[in-house]
């Protein structure tokens, strides 16, 4: 700690306390004092030495985040950082998930002569309390009755990685809740989310733009850019590799993920903290976004298809335009449909920001509680006003309901049946893919189809063939399923164009 007869800060005044009086709670060295490693130092001194609200650290699994969470709980609940009848909680998805924290909190006070003469331990409430100061620490779940009327100094939110989408009730009831104390302290601890839109990577995305310096970051992942498989990547997300961190297991895992591709998407996820979805999705994020290129005008000028997904009447339907440039580039454009009545309840129901997007332009809400295809119907009129569709490739489920609308209005227009079977979606689902791997996409980065392109996922059937499957994606695939179609349409014709021009059509 340097030199003794220095004042400590508030960050070593903490680390003192804590390896004073906390013991290991479990494993080969249990009932030992805790002693912190330079990396958990480093975090407790940057929470505790400038003003902090939240803290948010993630790393791979297995270098004691959990561990660390309980002992900032202990330090809160009976520690120097107690205040008086003091309100303390953790959040997690599940009562499973919850008794893990609780339970390791609760070990470390057991193992502990000094502490468990003063914390008292309610097992089946998953409590601890300090009689002596008031201060109260629960543990609770999603799945609890409520989590309102609560007053918390500190809060833990516990694998925040697992919640999809960018809303979760618990966390929300927590934080503002905390608005009641002076000076509330939030600990968000947790391996990576899958994708962008999940509410931990919103968390982390708006931390590194340093706009509000009481917010922390301590992000250890391994950079997308490098071997996966390497000790250099494993060491980025793991600081406590090779310590207490096994680093012959780590290497296994990554050798168990190299020869089982199956297994990478899980590897990377949990041991390098990378955002990458565990479902193996059909498209890969690093893949997907080396094509967020911006799509030109003047892709569309000459020739464009049409890709259509209609929706049950409450959902989501897509139209994505698509053209192609003079260096064989395709150009992407996606518009969005949903009704207005409910957008909020969808919203909580998929755990997508719905109402933000129609709020940003990005979705489309039309009046009522289902959608009226009549806008569908004039937009597609329009598009076809402003450009040479050359085709309008649709699904058949619902289309009599667009034909009526279509008729209403006394439109034309080139519509194409497209199947969702493995004979007509193989070649569209090969072609989006190759395109993609190719960088012969650019599609915007359009939110929503970033939102379908990482819940998308393909089947096989035996004879290897593919399609999109809504029922084992994680979420919504329309604009993915809309893109493909209109893909499926445009490289079949590119190819026969090619196949024509190159001298090969007996006349």
């Amino acid at each position: 700690m340097g030199n003794p007869r220095r004042r400590l800060t508030r960050g070593e005044r903490n680390i003192k306390w804590i390896e004073e009086h906390c013991r290991i709670p479990e494993g080969k060295f249990v009932g030992q004092p805790l002693k912190l490693r330079e990396f958990q130092r480093k975090i407790v001194l940057d929470i505790y030495d400038s003003p902090t609200r939240m803290a948010i650290i993630s790393f791979g699994r297995k270098n004691a985040k959990t561990t660390l969470a309980a002992v900032l709980v202990i330090l809160h609940l009976c520690g120097p950082e107690a205040r008086a009848n003091s309100q303390l909680f953790s959040g997690a998805q599940s009562r499973d998930q919850a008794a893990i924290l609780f339970s390791l909190a609760a070990k470390i006070i057991r193992q502990s002569p000094e502490l468990s003469h003063y914390v008292g331990i309610r097992d089946t409430a998953k409590q601890l309390y300090c009689q002596e100061l008031g201060t109260l620490y629960r543990a609770l779940s999603a799945e609890a009755t409520t989590a309102y009327g609560l007053s918390p100094a500190f809060v833990v939110h516990d694998e925040l990685g697992q919640v999809k989408g960018p809303r979760f009730e618990l966390y929300e009831a927590l934080e503002t809740a905390a608005g009641a104390q002076e000076a509330p302290l939030s600990i968000v601890i947790s391996t990576q989310a899958p994708t962008d839109a999940d509410l931990l990577s919103v968390l982390i995305d708006d931390a590194k733009t340093k706009q509000d310096p009481k917010t922390k970051l301590f992000l250890y992942t391994a950079d997308m850019a490098l071997d996966p498989f390497s000790e250099e990547a494993q060491r980025a997300a793991n600081p406590a590799y090779g310590d207490f961190l096994n680093a012959e297991e780590v290497k296994s895992q990554a050798e168990a993920a190299r020869r089982m591709p199956a297994r990478e998407a899980a590897y990377r996820n949990l041991v390098l903290n990378q955002r990458v979805n565990m479902s193996n999705p059909l498209i890969a994020r690093a893949v997907w976004e080396s094509c967020s290129g911006e799509a030109e005008e003047d892709a569309f000028l000459n020739e464009a298809w049409i890709g259509l997904d209609l929706s049950a009447r409450n959902d989501l339907t897509a139209l994505v335009l698509v053209g192609k440039d003079r260096d064989g580039v395709f150009h992407i454009r996606p518009e969005f449909f949903a009704p207005e009545t409910g957008v909020n309840e969808r919203a909580h129901r998929d755990r997508e920001p719905y109402d933000v997007w129609a709020r940003e332009g990005f979705l489309t809400l039309t009046p009522g509680a289902s959608i009226d295809y009549a806008y569908v119907a004039h937009r597609l009129v329009e598009l076809c006003d402003d450009y040479q569709i050359t085709e309008i490739a649709f699904d058949r489920w619902r289309i009599d309901i667009l034909k009526t609308e279509l008729a209403r209005i006394g439109a034309e227009l080139p519509l194409v049946p497209f199947g969702q079977g493995f004979k007509d979606m193989t070649p569209a689902v090969d072609a989006l893919e190759s395109l993609l791997l190719n960088g012969k996409i650019k599609h915007g980065s359009h939110p929503i189809l970033n939102m379908c392109a990482s819940n998308a996922v393909a089947i096989r059937d035996p004879s290897g063939n593919r399609k999109l499957d809504k029922s084992k994606s994680t979420g919504r695939i329309d604009g993915i399923v809309a893109m493909a179609m209109a893909l499926g349409r445009a490289t079949t014709a590119s190819s026969q164009e090619e196949y024509v021009s190159g001298g090969l059509v007996s006349l």
